[in-house]
């Protein structure tokens, strides 16, 4: 059976895998709740029903949806520049959401905007911050640049993170706590107000990307391909870049810099669906969201009662992942 042939079965699988881990990590835990409590009229009154319905459900459903908007990025990234090693942390969006945050920590805020707390929307404004300020380097000279992007990411995320040093050294041990325990990445939820937020951007973003797939699929021939079929590479490109980059900043905003999902799992996907991408989309997509809900399961259950943050989890495995990358070096498959 060929690649082509098999890309409805992946995804059905996929789907079908989703669903079933959102319950299971749901109801795993402790304490356990058996699947059958479910159907009971008197469950959502009960201790068990509150920890599911407020806790463990919201919980993994931010997992899930985090997941699924940096899988979506790494997929864009990755076919933008040409390199399975691409993702949106390359260009310096979550080490500038970092740097917003912790300057929120710093200076101590509590109040909050339209259910957002003031560390969220820092870290979204360092996010814009970073940017904005990619985007006009990229474009001093009249023509956009993924080199220039790149560099100037790389400079940035240099830049950001002595910052963040910096805020980090002139704060109380409380405040470098806090900081120090944002920056490893979190997926706490109390109710559904985090999940419907991320689901509010997550979805048009993620549509605007499905509706780009098709020039994206000519993108990652060649530019000068691209343009010969009609494609505004230019465009394409800007739009790309900033729903993604949106998309990273809302994400690194309410779970903190949660790396190497970007890379990890549209390259294996890749390898096994193809880089047609109105299908690499649907499988990143449920891909990334399975990937982080399992991580932060893991997350939770690994030295229980406490409980260790997901991006650590995610770090151990993207760490290898990486080195396996380099050691490969980049093969025809990627682009096939």
């Amino acid at each position: 059976m060929k690649r082509a042939s098999r890309r409805p079965l992946w995804i059905a699988g996929l789907l079908a895998t989703a669903l079933v881990v959102t319950l299971i990590l749901a109801l795993a835990g402790t304490p356990a709740i058996s699947p059958a409590r479910l159907l009971d009229p008197a469950f959502a009154g009960s201790a068990d029903g509150r920890i599911f319905w407020q806790l463990r459900l919201p919980r993994v459903l931010l997992g899930f949806l985090a997941g699924a908007a940096l899988a979506i990025g790494g997929m864009v990234f990755q076919a933008v520049f040409r390199n399975p090693l691409a993702t949106p942390f390359t260009l310096g969006v979550s080490t500038g959401a970092s740097f917003g945050a912790a300057v929120a920590v710093k200076l101590g805020l509590v109040a909050g905007l339209l259910g957002f707390s003031s560390v969220s929307l820092f870290a979204f404004l360092g996010a814009a911050l970073t940017v904005g300020i990619i985007y006009l380097l990229a474009t001093v000279k009249q023509e956009f640049s993924t080199e220039v992007m790149l560099l100037a990411g790389v400079a940035l995320s240099f830049l950001f993170s002595s910052a963040i040093l910096l805020v980090q050294y002139l704060s109380d041990f409380t405040g470098s706590y806090q900081m120090v325990r944002w920056l490893m990445g979190d997926l706490n939820a109390v109710g559904f107000q985090r999940p419907l937020q991320l689901a509010a951007v997550l979805l048009p973003g993620a549509l605007v990307v499905r509706w780009l797939c098709l020039d994206l699929n000519l993108i990652l021939v060649g530019d000068d391909f691209a343009r010969s079929r009609g494609v505004d590479v230019r465009r394409v490109r800007l739009v790309l870049f900033g729903v993604v980059s949106l998309l990273t900043g809302v994400v690194v905003s309410f779970c903190g810099p949660i790396g190497f999902i970007g890379m990890m799992v549209p390259h294996i996907l890749r390898l096994l669906i193809g880089a047609e991408h109105r299908w690499l989309f649907w499988g990143s997509l449920l891909g990334g969201g399975i990937f982080l809900a399992c991580c932060d399961w893991v997350a939770r259950g690994l030295i229980f009662p406490a409980e260790v943050p997901v991006g650590i989890i995610t770090a151990l495995l993207g760490g290898p992942f990486f080195l396996w990358l380099l050691i490969r070096g980049r093969s025809s498959r990627y682009f096939m």
